[in-house]
């Protein structure tokens, strides 16, 4: 027999899970935010005059933008979507299995590309512009969340 009251721990509303959902959101930018600019401090600590530590972070805020106004904000919305339309919310489906399969798979190249372009002025600046272009396209498009009035009861 299987015991309700253990299912029942799991069960949210959701609203919570809008919010986790946001917070997983915003939590990942501002990572991304600090390992880029880990990353720009080592590149400038190799050449410190180099006008392309500013193109870089330049070229990262551009793509980010991009990303955020034609992928992200529209992820952001189909999210909030099937949260709504979730029958029995529990506390882990603010996004969907696949997402953090996903997810892990970023973070590992993420790390990995990062390791493997210490030393290296170009690589260093590539990874950052992909990570401060993520970034931009994470925290730029969280502003769905309070457009669409997610938190209200």
């Amino acid at each position: 027999m299987i015991n309700t009251a253990k299912i029942q721990v799991f069960k949210t509303s959701h609203r919570v899970l809008k919010i986790l959902a946001v917070l997983l959101w915003v939590t990942g930018g501002v990572m991304l935010i600090r390992k880029a600019s880990e990353l720009l401090f080592e590149a400038y600590a190799l050449k410190a005059a180099s006008p392309w530590l500013w193109f870089a972070i330049a070229l990262g805020l551009l793509f980010g933008g991009i990303k955020a106004k034609f992928l992200f904000r529209k992820a952001c919305k189909k999210n909030l979507i099937r949260i709504d339309a979730l029958e029995d919310p529990k506390f882990w489906q603010f996004y969907r299995p696949y997402f953090f399969l996903f997810l892990a798979l970023m973070i590992t190249t993420g790390a990995t590309l990062s390791r493997l372009a210490h030393g290296n002025f170009a690589f260093l600046l590539g990874v950052a512009v992909l990570d401060i272009s993520i970034a931009t396209a994470l925290l730029g498009s969280c502003t769905v969340f309070l457009e669409e009035k997610a938190f209200a009861k």
